[in-house]
């Protein structure tokens, strides 16, 4: 969490803050939805966004279920 905060202060936050609540609560939703987890490539996951990764993790062991 401390490095999820820590990415987001530097990379997403203004450095004079938000005018309002509604300002900041939409900043940090597009920040997490839009851009962290679509986008941002960690080094962790070799560089993929975390959505990328995961559905990498799911073609490879194919454990989802399916419905027939």
């Amino acid at each position: 969490m401390e490095r999820f905060f820590r990415s987001f202060k530097t990379e997403w936050m203004p450095s004079i803050g938000y005018r309002s609540f509604i300002e900041a609560k939409f900043a940090v939703n597009n920040y997490i939805i839009g851009y962290y987890s679509r986008v941002r490539p960690h080094q962790h996951r070799g560089g993929l966004s975390p959505n990328e990764s995961e559905k990498k993790y799911w073609i490879k062991h194919k454990l989802v279920a399916n419905i027939t």
